[in-house]
């Protein structure tokens, strides 16, 4: 049997939150963009898959670095 792994809780991948429906549309509208304007994700990629995507859904991811402290990054969800 294969053993299933588990990539969303792995100390190298970052975490991951998809923003509701409403912290999506003011986020977007505070930084004045479009939702294409955002760099993608695919909904299949390991590290979202538990939170069970849709294409649209906007996801920030919470990056530990030594030189820059806590860094914030958005994707876009694509069915890619």
């Amino acid at each position: 049997m294969k053993k299933k792994i588990d990539a969303i809780n792995h100390i190298f991948v970052p975490k991951h939150i998809k923003l509701t429906e409403k912290e999506a549309k003011e986020f977007l509208k505070k930084l004045n963009i479009a939702l294409d304007q955002l760099p993608k994700i695919p909904k299949k990629d390991p590290a979202i898959v538990s939170l069970e995507p849709q294409p649209g859904d906007i996801i920030k991811i919470l990056r530990d670095s030594p030189t820059a402290g806590k860094t914030i990054y958005y994707r876009v969800v694509t069915n890619g």
